[in-house]
């Protein structure tokens, strides 16, 4: 409790969130017995050997944390998934509390905390509880995780929720002389307007690897005086791709897709829609029918990746086959769409634009 400290503490305490090392407490004139009474009593409580919560009750997210970095000395940083927990980079509190340290000191983690050890751990100029910056935050995931697709995920969601930027992160990828995969990296923090995994996939493994054109990204429109933003539209040839990384598809969220590709198409725009599934394990078949619809439509550039793919084909711009393929491509998804349209008033939506 506040009345408990010495006036000099009760800032600190305020600031911490009610915990204080036993180092700031001596420091204010305590004495080690004064610590034992007050623990005794009830009115403090041992957190971790040396960390103290100035009150009874049971402590906080942000107290458990401040108890956490104290535990681990002078120099210590939420780091990792608790950093990422804090930058709003996470929907829920990891299970354990990620600490860095100096590379130099020598520290025995406390019960629920992980401890990293960093020659860069540096905490965030203004931010407390004490934490590294978020670029610093996101590499360091990057190179924990455990597959790359987590890897490109931490990336992704950070540029996308608007944490920092692929220019930020490129400076802080630059200040270090070793990076897991850094090569991918850097391909993707080149890769603009990529916000998830599944778009990452389909630059480098449709896009990019077929020569299609290079689309525009998360291009923002107004719709029914709304914003909205289509993922990957290519606009000299009329054309959008929409990526769908859900594992299923609630039937309010696929008539909210069914009125944008309304619109787009009353714009002149055909849409195409491709899932996970098929972006990751049909990456060729995706960049034929979206070639084949392009080459309806003008572009002439696709090239297979190999010679078994049926991605376009060299020195050749959409022949006969290819353009049967595309109209029926053009047909299903003109089929689809008035189909759908038909049905909308059984869910309260509204097909028309």
């Amino acid at each position: 409790m506040a009345e408990d400290l010495p006036q000099e503490l009760r800032g600190l305490s305020n600031c911490q969130r009610g915990v204080l090392s036993r180092a700031e407490i001596l420091r204010a004139g305590l004495s080690p017995d004064a610590i034992l009474s007050r623990i005794s009593r009830g009115s403090w409580q041992r957190l971790y050997p040396g960390v103290y919560a100035t009150f009874s009750g049971e402590p906080d997210r942000e107290a458990r944390l401040w108890a956490a970095v104290l535990n681990s000395g002078p120099g210590a940083v939420l780091s990792h998934q608790t950093a990422a927990e804090l930058s709003g980079l996470m929907g829920e509190p990891s299970s354990l509390i990620h600490v860095t340290v100096p590379s130099s000191r020598r520290v025995k983690a406390g019960p629920g905390i992980v401890i990293h050890f960093s020659a860069r751990a540096s905490a965030h100029p203004a931010q407390t509880p004490p934490r590294t910056r978020v670029e610093e935050t996101v590499i360091d995931l990057w190179e924990t995780s455990r597959n790359l697709d987590t890897a490109v995920g931490w990336v992704t969601r950070a540029i996308g929720r608007r944490r920092t930027t692929a220019d930020k992160l490129g400076a802080a990828v630059a200040g270090r002389s070793r990076v897991r995969w850094r090569s991918t990296l850097t391909e993707l923090l080149d890769m603009d307007g990529v916000h998830s995994v599944l778009e990452y996939r389909y630059v480098r493994d449709v896009e990019r690897r077929h020569r299609l054109p290079s689309a525009r990204r998360q291009l923002r429109t107004r719709e029914s005086g709304r914003s909205q933003y289509r993922d990957e539209v290519y606009e000299q040839y009329q054309t959008v791709v929409e990526l769908d990384g859900r594992a299923a598809h609630p039937g309010d969220t696929r008539w909210e897709d069914i009125r944008r590709d309304n619109a787009a198409a009353a714009a002149g725009l055909v849409t195409l829609r491709y899932g996970w599934h098929q972006v990751t394990t049909t990456p060729c078949q995706v960049a034929a029918e979206i070639a084949e619809v392009l080459a309806l439509r003008g572009y002439s550039d696709t090239r297979p990746c190999d010679a078994d793919c049926p991605a376009g084909h060299p020195g050749t711009s959409a022949p006969g086959p290819a353009r049967a393929r595309a109209a029926r491509v053009l047909h299903r998804l003109s089929t689809d769409l008035r189909q759908d349209s038909a049905a909308a008033p059984e869910t309260g939506y509204s097909a028309s634009t």
